[in-house]
């Protein structure tokens, strides 16, 4: 039994179950981040008034990298025209110029993964130190010349295995001094501290267990990161394995 509509589009709607099939993802999709942005935006706005991390639970500002986060976005735009233009090729019947164009969006793919692994290294080498006196510290650790990170992420740290492995003492390099906004203050600059185990309340890296915002942030670079590694295999498939297809 044949099934319908797989090569030749409907006479009367002029689609085939593919474009369906695509559009049926497609919508999908957008339910599915849709959902995870309206649990942001709700997060967000219902978070308490001040500024993290001296109020635990206020919404943490200026911890994003604005321009690596752009220069990502145009790597993932440059990997929307070149899949296209891999299109283009096949429907003029130049198989070499599509397999070029299919090299270079995986190749985007693979980019956009190692820029957000930088991004991700990024949180898990920061952390936020709480104190007994109150105050709260965020910046890199260094504990016995070790610096976790998203690569050695053994290497993480807490108040219990400081204790376990007898530490007294851990250095911080203290982020910049930020205003209301986030923006770093003019004129401040990194300062190294070193902190006595003993005063310290709780110490943790930017992960989903630290606050709202990473548990978020995470979820949906991850979830988007997953999507691009798929699409990556799947082109990258069409492009030598699969081009007997």
């Amino acid at each position: 039994m044949e099934i319908p509509y797989t090569y030749k589009a409907r006479p009367d709607t002029g689609l085939y179950n593919a474009k369906v099939g695509i559009w049926l993802f497609l919508a999908s999709e957008i339910m599915l981040f849709g959902a995870l942005f309206s649990a942001y935006i709700l997060l967000r706005v219902s978070a308490p008034a001040g500024f993290w991390p001296e109020t635990a639970l206020a919404w943490p500002r200026g911890l994003l990298n604005i321009p690596i986060g752009t220069f990502n976005t145009a790597v993932l735009i440059t990997s929307s025209v070149t899949v296209v233009l891999a299109w283009a090729s096949l429907n003029m019947n130049n198989f070499a110029k599509f397999r070029v164009y299919m090299v270079i969006t995986v190749a985007c793919a693979l980019a956009f993964l190692g820029i957000k692994s930088f991004e991700y290294n990024d949180k898990f080498s920061h952390y936020v130190v709480r104190l007994k006196d109150g105050k709260a510290l965020t910046g890199h650790i260094e504990v016995n010349g070790k610096h976790p990170g998203f690569w050695n992420f053994n290497d993480q740290w807490s108040v219990a295995k400081l204790a376990e492995q007898k530490i007294d003492k851990i250095k911080v390099e203290l982020d910049p001094l930020r205003d209301s906004h986030g923006h770093v203050k003019h004129g401040a600059h990194h300062e190294s501290r070193e902190i006595s185990v003993s005063d310290i309340v709780s110490l943790g890296s930017y992960t989903p267990a630290t606050h709202p915002f990473f548990a978020v942030y995470f979820l949906i670079t991850a979830l988007h990161g997953l999507h691009v590694l798929g699409g990556a295999l799947v082109l990258g498939y069409f492009a030598f394995p699969g081009a007997k297809m």
